[in-house]
């Protein structure tokens, strides 16, 4: 493969963790590598630090000048770079290819590859299959997780073997360029998100569906049977359909449900009971499907049941997804930052019983807020309100009626301000949860660093 690489002209599209990651591995195989970013230099020092060993990369800031594409083979583009970016779209005028860390990725793998993509779940997904898939393999042989969460699994290619396998995050953010898939291909449902950034739910939908449109007969595509947006796909699969949700399937179709308090594997004909949805340790029906997901990849890849039954036991969640953070006088905050989406903070908000004060705001994605707001008037107590999208989602919410929940309704410009007005309107045996339904934007880097910011200031709560 190091030959392909040598002497290309290649211009890579923000510098990144996944840019940097791509410009190493394509500077060590005798690329020219070009890396371009619009921050200015000096705020990029970090970035040129970390490839200084590399002395034969060229570094271009402030802007993307499209004369950069005079003379380059290829051009590269790190998950925050939009198509509609125009030096995107004068490359493509002038037809030069497009591609990225992930596609590069699945062109050179020497192992099979197990990708997840979703609106949501996908990093609970990926996180507990690559905890099974180190548990049931056995040495010499190894699991490698990456690609949208951890590190770009590119990073790793010199150190895979073919009796290896990888377990990678798709986000539709790299799909949206990819014209390769894998092995074994899950897609855990499809709701409107990142509007903002694909324009409508149809070219979301798209880029979803290249996680499995380039597969084989040999190939698996594992879809959610009761997810309409997933579902919507299922002529599109190349390979065997295996499929997840809550109802048995049809009789010859494959995959797991939910059979009384027990989770299931049908295989078309028979019922195979797996183990007790009471081992589960995370709330939310949201994640009883992520773990139906996740026992019919297990089910396709051949690991033992036991070993994923002792991991699904053992998992308590992954930071910043419903995560309890403290117990106050009495309250519980929950910390769901990654709910950047609506459709997120209905599913956290359908995870408790309890009286819920819920935080919501941020930067809005261009997404409808209707079916959330009926949710709201059916369930939660109490709304405080933050950040840029806060008019949006108080218009959606529409006027307050007395007796009628929300019972209070607070606007704070940020969400410190949230916090404290949690704090005195919730009462012993409240859950406060931070679920915002939006971006972090706004006023954060990202949704890890609003948590973070939420944790410190719930636990310093006198």
């Amino acid at each position: 493969m190091a030959q392909r690489w040598q002497g290309q002209r290649v211009l890579i599209l923000g510098a990144a963790r996944q840019g940097l990651a791509l410009a190493r591995y394509l500077a060590q195989r005798g690329a020219a590598v070009t890396l371009n970013d619009q921050r200015p230099a000096e705020h990029m020092e970090t970035a040129r630090q970390a490839l200084s060993d590399l002395p034969g990369i060229q570094w271009v800031f402030g802007g993307h000048p499209t004369s950069l594409l005079d003379q380059v083979d290829l051009v590269c583009l790190s998950g925050g770079v939009p198509l509609t970016l125009p030096i995107v779209q004068e490359a493509i005028h002038r037809g030069i290819p497009l591609s990225n860390d992930s596609q590069i990725f699945l062109e050179e793998t020497p192992c099979p590859v197990i990708g997840i993509t979703g609106s949501a779940g996908k990093t609970t997904t990926t996180t507990l299959v690559g905890k099974i898939a180190e548990r049931a393999l056995e040495p010499p042989r190894r699991a490698w997780v990456g690609g949208n969460i951890g590190n770009p699994l590119i990073s790793y290619l010199d150190e895979m073997q073919p009796h290896d396998i990888a377990i990678m995050e798709l986000s539709s953010f790299q799909l949206e360029l990819m014209t390769r898939s894998p092995h074994i291909a899950a897609i855990l449902n499809i709701t409107p998100n990142h509007l903002d950034r694909h324009g409508t739910f149809k070219a979301y939908q798209a880029a979803k569906a290249h996680i499995i449109q380039h597969q084989h007969s040999r190939d698996f595509a594992i879809l959610n049977r009761e997810d309409e947006g997933a579902w919507a796909l299922r002529n599109q699969v190349q390979g065997q359909l295996i499929t997840f949700g809550f109802n048995r399937p049809p009789r010859g179709e494959v995959g797991t449900c939910l059979e009384g308090d027990r989770l299931c594997w049908w295989n078309g004909s028979e019922i195979q009971p797996l183990f007790p949805r009471a081992e589960i340790r995370l709330r939310g029906d949201h994640n009883v499907a992520n773990i139906l997901a996740t026992l019919a990849i297990v089910m396709v890849a051949g690991w033992d049941m036991i070993s994923a039954r002792e991991v699904i036991r053992e998992f308590t969640g992954v930071p910043h997804r419903l995560e309890l953070v403290r117990v106050w006088r009495g309250i519980a905050w929950y910390n769901d930052s990654i709910a950047t989406a609506p459709e997120r903070t209905a599913a956290a908000i359908r995870a408790f019983d309890e009286p819920l004060v819920l935080l919501l705001g941020g930067r809005d994605k261009n997404l409808p807020w209707e079916e959330l707001a009926r949710l709201i008037h059916e369930r939660v107590d109490h709304v405080i309100v933050f950040g840029e999208a806060a008019e949006k989602i108080l218009r959606a919410l529409g006027t307050q009626k007395t007796g009628q929940r929300p019972y209070t309704l607070d606007y704070c410009a940020t969400l410190e301000e949230a916090i404290r007005v949690a704090a005195r309107v919730a009462e012993p045996g409240d859950v406060v949860l931070l679920s915002p339904g939006c971006t972090s934007f706004d006023a954060f880097r990202d949704f890890e660093a609003r948590g973070e910011a939420f944790r410190q200031w719930v636990k310093q709560l006198p």
